[in-house]
């Protein structure tokens, strides 16, 4: 029996990166997982899903919909009878942009993907799991929430507003046994951050790709699928509002400089 046998997931930005290594986690562990993104590569994810024996179907929509958002919910109490488990991971970086840069309508758009889509997938997800009592939604939030340095200041922002989303929402869901969590991930190598280690690649200097945390590595994305299942899981079953860090240990330190870097 897996950790999440006949229970229902949802993830979003299911075609790669986090989402599709999440929800072919979420599979072998015996969930029924419905995967969308906007990218028609999330049916590649149901593909394997299903070519290893486990159970999924596709949907590609806009994650920042509410009425997308809305229909994917009850697209996935009607394929498979209910809903206990939703992770909203999918999101956008807007890159590194200065200030001069900085415009309304980029703002707006990465805040509609990043903050309104998770906080309409919790609006949707618990009304389906309320009445069952139990369900556990999952929030993508990123160490580039906690403090700057590690993301444009649009993108930091939004995660910011996921943590503290995932905070009042897990409070305002008191009593229906759901619980909200958030997951910050530090530097992992996806779609997302491949012109980072696409760029070191180019210049030979791939191995102090995450030198800065005390692992001395970057991430891969079924190390944050992991956190995941266990949010996802019954083995969570106390923890709720709680932003969870996955990064190598890098945001557990100030700037410091290391022993024999003055000499």
């Amino acid at each position: 029996m897996g950790r999440l046998s006949g229970k229902v997931a949802i993830v979003t930005g299911a075609a790669s990166g986090i989402g599709r290594a999440s929800a072919k986690l979420f599979a072998a562990e015996g969930a029924s997982v419905v995967a969308f993104d906007r990218a028609e590569a999330v049916n590649e994810t149901v593909a394997e899903i299903v070519a290893a024996g486990g159970k999924a179907i596709a949907v590609t929509g806009d994650a920042g919909s509410e009425a997308e958002v809305s229909a994917l919910v009850d697209k996935a109490v009607e394929t498979y009878g209910g809903l206990d488990i939703a992770f909203a991971n999918a999101g956008v970086s807007g890159g590194w942009i200065t200030l001069p840069e900085l415009t309304e309508a980029s703002f707006m758009d990465l805040l509609r993907i990043n903050v309104v889509g998770p906080a309409m997938m919790i609006k949707h997800a618990s009304r389906v799991m309320a009445p069952k009592g139990k369900g556990s939604i999952i929030c993508t939030a990123s160490v580039a929430a906690l403090r700057s340095g590690a993301g444009g200041t649009p993108y930091s922002a939004s995660k910011a507003g996921v943590i503290s989303m995932v905070q009042t929402t897990a409070q305002q869901l008191g009593g229906t046994g759901i619980r909200v969590n958030a997951i910050c991930p530090g530097l992992i190598e996806t779609g997302m951050t491949k012109p980072i280690f696409d760029g070191a690649r180019a210049k030979g200097s791939e191995g102090k790709i995450g030198q800065l945390n005390p692992l001395r590595r970057a991430g891969q994305p079924v190390e944050i699928a992991q956190m995941a299942l266990f949010l996802a899981s019954d083995d969570a079953s106390y923890v709720n509002g709680q932003a969870m860090v996955v990064d190598g240990g890098l945001s557990s330190s100030h700037p410091v400089a290391r022993p024999g870097s003055l000499s």
